[in-house]
């Protein structure tokens, strides 16, 4: 039986953008990025109020349809505790439909509030791979998941192919001497809509390819970042996409010709620049501003963290 919360318990956490792909190595490598949304949650006597401040203010839906709520009420379950009622407030820096991770935001801030709930119910917290399993299972691949719960570079796989796959998730450190620049535009992009585009089957050299530059690219992301132009390099997905992306495709283009690796962070539209030049090229951040992208040189985001408290009453 589910223990009942106590109204005027608080949680907060805060968790970070990312990058999936990061060219080759579909729907496996993640790159949290340094922006955040943050979650507070009271518990109350009755009802559901949510409040979403920033990005998606105005746009997502402020009932138990938000994946926050889902991904609280998941995460309640999980620990055998539930809330008569709840307030749940979202203040969002991280762009919706850009390719930034922010659906896989959403879920693991969900899940980490309600560790924090959870916490004060004498019930112990679910860890770093419980969060990454089950934030999987929401996103259905653990590469923005595993980058928004553990921070940093990750290498993330699924085992199993049946109706419960394991998923998991493994830091790996990346160089210091790698600077990151985002370039996001406007215009948004559905993961599911470039998705379709993708075809069911590869040939074999195409897997080997990529098998091959995957590989490379763990190597240039750790001890050679000398060797990323080449391991960024992609042909299973990038230029599948590019009809429908056409800035996208045209601004990766002009930065890779320019000797700046770059890659489609996630599905897109957003490009994602990882590069040892102090600064970009001219050319590069001028073309940007042309094709419509907010180019910002940005840093390596941090795990998600929670915290927990009760509300002071007069």
């Amino acid at each position: 039986m589910n223990r009942l919360l106590p109204p005027g318990l608080t949680a907060t956490a805060v968790v970070a953008a990312s990058s999936a792909n990061l060219g080759p190595g579909f729907d496996s490598l993640g790159l949290a990025l340094n922006l955040y949304d943050e979650i507070i949650v009271e518990t109350t006597e009755s009802g559901l109020i949510v409040e979403v401040h920033g990005e998606g203010e105005g746009q997502v839906p402020l009932d138990r349809s938000h994946l926050v709520v889902r991904a609280i009420e998941r995460g309640l379950q999980e620990a055998s505790v539930t809330a008569s009622g709840l307030i749940v407030r979202c203040t969002n820096a991280i762009p919706h439909s850009r390719g930034l991770g922010s659906s896989a935001a959403a879920v693991v801030g969900g899940l980490a509030v309600a560790n924090g709930l959870a916490a004060q119910g004498n019930t112990p917290p679910m860890g770093t791979a419980a969060l990454v399993q089950i934030s999987s299972e929401f996103e259905g691949h653990p590469d923005n998941a595993a980058a928004a719960v553990l921070g940093g570079a990750v290498v993330s796989w699924t085992e199993g192919n049946g109706e419960a796959p394991r998923y998991a998730g493994a830091p790996i450190r990346l160089h210091p001497d790698i600077a990151l620049y985002t370039a996001i535009p406007q215009v948004r992009s559905a993961t599911a809509e470039t998705r379709v585009l993708l075809p069911d089957e590869v040939s074999h050299v195409a897997a080997r390819f990529n098998l091959s530059r995957a590989a490379l690219l763990v190597v240039a992301l750790t001890e050679r970042p000398d060797l990323l132009m080449a391991a960024t390099e992609d042909v299973l997905h990038q230029p599948q996409r590019a009809a429908a992306l056409p800035a996208s495709a045209e601004y990766l283009e002009v930065m890779r010709r320019c000797g700046v690796p770059a890659v489609l962070s996630g599905a897109g539209p957003a490009v994602l620049a990882l590069t040892t030049q102090a600064e970009l090229p001219a050319v590069v951040v001028e073309r940007g501003r042309e094709l419509g992208f907010a180019v910002t040189k940005s840093s390596v985001g941090r795990g998600v963290t929670w915290s927990s408290g009760v509300v002071a009453r007069p």
